[in-house]
């Protein structure tokens, strides 16, 4: 009897840190469990806001709670932030990524823990902060991954998911900070119909946003097209933006531009704008019906050989003058 092959899909599920909304005041929780910063009161201190110097030591506390009716076991380590390719959002690695900042300085005074039915453990760690460690922000998270694995997927390979809970960690180095923001490969995908006026047009507008600098941003980003003469075509503040674009970080992002010109000729700026930084992007397009232009230069090149054609024919067929 053959058995089916076993992989474990690590699926790190980090409640309100996969999204990337601004920290409300929540502590992370799936419904099973809940990790956040020990604190006098439950939701005091949802997140750990900490600042260091390079080569300083740093000790906390973080509570993990166990909300069903049987006793659940935890891997407990710290982890880097990044932001996701998807939608900007911030997330974790997970424990068997390699962590070079934040999550590689954070130690939990124990990695293993089992968390009683309705009860909750808190856990001493501590954070150093290499001598050398560049300044500015550092973020990352103390994540309780379950140990449990619950069975996934369909077919012959079956697959193992575990989830994992985590508190975000905003960790600022002291030092220079430098707010610094790119706009870059600025792209316009154009799609207009073969016929003028047959349809709408449509285009999407694709761009990189990339945190330059050492600081976390709140960036900003209008769109806006203009036409032949300067004639605005299109202004609008974007919506599809993260609010916490993280240091280092660079995403990918797109909007869709409906009602496109089909007949025009101009740029598309985009202007990203977050604390004392101010930068832009540009596309130049042209939007001309090259079906219909096509055809018609198709057309008057058949005219005008026809023309030459008549021309020479009437040239052998007049009379000589002499």
């Amino acid at each position: 009897m053959r058995t089916k092959p076993y992989v474990l899909l690590l699926s790190v599920l980090l409640a309100g840190l996969c999204l990337g909304p601004a920290p409300s005041a929540h502590a992370a929780e799936n419904g099973e469990w809940a990790v956040y910063p020990a604190a006098a009161r439950l939701g005091s201190r949802p997140y750990f806001f900490l600042t260091a110097d390079p080569g300083a030591t740093l000790t906390d506390r973080v509570t993990v709670a166990n909300k069903t009716a049987a006793p659940l076991t935890f891997r407990l380590y710290g982890a880097d932030a990044y932001n996701t390719d998807r939608d900007g959002g911030f997330a974790v690695r997970t424990q068997r990524e390699k962590q070079t900042g934040a999550g590689a300085w954070i130690k939990p005074a124990q990695s293993r823990i089992t968390v009683p039915p309705g009860k909750a453990v808190t856990v001493p760690y501590t954070l150093s902060v290499p001598a050398d460690a560049d300044p500015g922000d550092h973020p990352g998270a103390l994540v309780a991954l379950d140990e449990r694995i619950s069975p996934g997927g369909k077919g012959s390979v079956a697959v193992g998911v575990q989830r994992a809970v985590a508190a975000r960690l905003y960790l600022r180095v002291s030092g220079p900070t430098v707010p610094a923001l790119a706009v870059e490969d600025v792209t316009l995908d154009q799609d207009r119909p073969l016929v003028p006026g047959t349809r709408a047009g449509s285009a999407v507008v694709s761009y990189t946003l990339h945190n330059r600098g050492n600081v976390t941003l709140d960036p900003e980003v209008v769109l806006r097209a203009e036409g032949l003469f300067g004639r605005t075509l299109l202004e609008r503040d974007l919506t599809k933006v993260p609010s916490e674009l993280l240091p280092r970080q660079k995403i990918r992002l797109s909007e869709r531009w409906t009602g496109s010109p089909q007949l025009d000729w101009g740029d598309v700026t985009l202007t990203a704008t977050a604390k004392n930084v101010r930068e832009t992007g540009t596309v130049s397009f042209l939007a001309v019906p090259w079906a219909a232009a096509t055809t018609l230069l198709a057309g008057a090149a058949a005219g005008l050989f026809g023309l030459r054609i008549r021309r020479r024919r009437a040239a052998r067929t007049a009379p000589d003058p002499h």
